[in-house]
């Protein structure tokens, strides 16, 4: 994420693999999952740091930022 946005999105994975975001920002980001996205999610992103979530599950996942509401992607798991 950098610019206060996720990129790229939609992003499309095959079933298994680890995602990983990584906060070019000099402020803090949450990836944080929608409601019924079928997969739980809340993570914390500081300036510089990167975190993984791993999708096992075929679907589409939406996810945004708790922080700025502007913020929101998807990663799509086939």
């Amino acid at each position: 994420m950098i610019n206060t946005a996720y990129s790229p999105t939609p992003l499309t994975v095959p079933h298994g693999t680890t995602v990983k975001w990584m906060n070019g920002d000099g402020f803090t980001h949450t990836v944080t999952n929608d409601a019924g996205s079928g997969e739980t999610f809340d993570l914390s992103v500081g300036a510089g740091v990167t975190v993984s979530h791993q999708f096992n599950t075929a679907g589409t996942y939406n996810y945004h930022c708790t922080i700025h509401s502007t913020m929101h992607g998807a990663i799509v798991v086939n």
